[in-house]
């Protein structure tokens, strides 16, 4: 153990490493401070330049990004009554009103804290569960991987509760996209209309550039409107929120785990978790009707959920190497670049890296949280950049980071597809991330499912004959049943 930490130690102390985590932080932290700009797009823009670092440092620099964000985005939800993050929605309903009765600076101390709290316990759930669950792997054959990948593709679906059907479409999309290409298994070209440029299928970074960061640049570059009104940052100082948290210690430990949980499920993550934590802590309260008008403990069950996440949505891409969503599928696609293959051979063959990991994620949270502690006087300028010039600089560096991945025009020309269908998604408010997942996972099915059948002699069986397999398949037919009964019953309350 002692000797693991040490090696862990000693990746970190390289120089790289410690720039990729502050570098890293402080622009989740910035991103997150500009509303209308979320860390998906920027990540996808960071994607390629990770590829060209160490290892360790491409992952902690994307991370860190991630991360950081989720810190940031209180600030604009609070200060702004405009989450600077999606997931920074419920902090505005108990933060923004703090602020507009003069506790701006106690509102931000409250989040912070959270914040640091849900992210150290989300990072010793990582440390603590991740080697276990990778053991678990080690019993896994073609069979169980295949049922896992279809798990994480329904609870994808699943998660997007008002939008399944379209979600389902996407993830559809996605997937048979992940067919295109050549197919190694028989040495034939699928969907590839004799294009050589196809040849390697629909390559994942333009994709995700073009979804996530570039649709995301047409947003901003439609917008209307002026300047943004900035609530007057007054109130106390910085550090009286550990106190508050110490009055509502059972909001901080419910919300946590809530968080923790949450994270561990494909597509659910940090809009699953806030809403159970804040409905909980709302139901729980001896003053429920103070929710949304400016109480604590609203702020403290959306801030700790939100970032319980962080950590622990990066378990089942360590230990079996499923991504929970498509910042995880970015993730995967650093590691694979690297032959880092996720699961119990990278604990085994890589425990330096693990722990270089886990100590990483230590110092992201504490650099974040001293940043934002003494420079958020500064930071809160950041939330009056215009969102045109935003877009613009997004759109330029977008091209650069899809066509300086190969130096190929078609991965730009990729990329600029994606970036009008996904511009198109948004408008019409479509869920885009089951597309990532679709072709991630998509080709992680079919090949696992083919190896399954080649073991078995094409006999369907295998997937009910062995334990683990028949346990996943048992958990995704029961989640359609149980979704299709409670929108049945909803149903029936609805109708007369």
């Amino acid at each position: 153990m002692m000797e693991t930490l040490l090696l862990g130690l000693s990746e970190v102390s390289n120089i790289n490493v410690l720039l990729a985590i502050l570098i890293g932080a402080l622009i989740g932290v910035t991103i997150g401070s500009i509303p209308g700009l979320e860390p998906a797009g920027v990540m996808a823009i960071l994607l390629p330049l990770s590829f060209s670092m160490e290892p360790l440092a491409g992952v902690t620099l994307l991370l860190g990004v991630y991360g950081g964000a989720w810190y940031g985005g209180a600030i604009p939800a609070i200060l702004m009554n405009t989450p600077g993050t999606p997931v920074a929605v419920l902090t505005t309903y108990d933060g923004y009103p703090m602020a507009k009765r003069g506790e701006g600076k106690k509102a931000l101390s409250i989040a912070y804290t959270a914040s640091f709290v849900g992210g150290i316990i989300s990072v010793m759930s990582l440390v603590l569960l991740a080697p276990l669950l990778s053991q678990i792997a080690t019993h896994f054959g073609s069979a169980e991987f295949a049922m896992l990948a279809v798990l994480g593709m329904i609870f994808v679906v699943l998660a997007h509760r008002k939008h399944v059907l379209e979600a389902a479409m996407m993830l559809g999309l996605g997937i048979f996209l992940g067919t295109v290409g050549l197919d190694r298994s028989y040495n034939t070209q699928t969907y590839t209309f004799d294009q050589e440029w196809l040849l390697g299928g629909i390559p994942l970074v333009p994709a995700v550039i073009g979804l996530f960061a570039m649709s995301q640049a047409f947003v901003l570059l439609s917008q209307k409107g002026g300047d943004s009104q900035v609530t007057k940052l007054t109130g106390d100082g910085f550090f009286g929120g550990a106190l508050t948290l110490l009055k509502h210690k059972i909001t901080v430990i419910r919300s946590a785990t809530l968080g923790v949980v949450m994270g561990l499920l494909p597509g659910v993550g940090e809009f699953g978790s806030q809403f159970f934590s804040y409905t909980l802590a709302q139901k729980f309260s001896k003053n429920p009707e103070n929710f949304g008008n400016g109480e604590p403990a609203g702020l403290i069950a959306s801030e700790t959920s939100n970032n319980a996440v962080t950590a622990s949505v990066m378990i089942p891409l360590l230990a079996f190497g499923i991504p929970a969503d498509a910042l995880m599928a970015m993730l995967l696609a650093v590691f694979m670049v690297h032959n880092y293959i996720p699961g119990p051979t990278l604990f085994a063959e890589r425990p330096e890296f693990i722990s270089g990991l886990y100590i990483s994620l230590f110092m992201m949270n504490v650099i974040v949280f001293l940043y934002l502690s003494v420079a958020t006087r500064w930071i809160v300028n950041l939330t009056r950049i215009r969102g045109r010039f935003i877009g613009a600089f997004i759109l330029v560096l977008g091209f650069i980071g899809s066509y300086s991945q190969n130096y190929q025009f078609s991965d730009a020309l990729i990329a600029l597809g994606f970036a009008i269908f996904g511009y198109m998604l948004r408008k019409n408010d479509i869920p885009a991330v089951p597309i990532i997942l679709g072709l991630v996972l998509g080709p992680v099915f079919l090949t696992r499912f083919k190896q399954a059948l080649g073991v078995s002699n094409g006999d369907l069986t295998i997937f009910l004959t062995r334990p683990i397999s028949l346990t996943l398949l048992s958990l995704t037919v029961g989640s359609i049943l149980i979704y299709a009964w409670s929108q049945l019953k909803n149903r029936q309350t609805v109708t007369p």
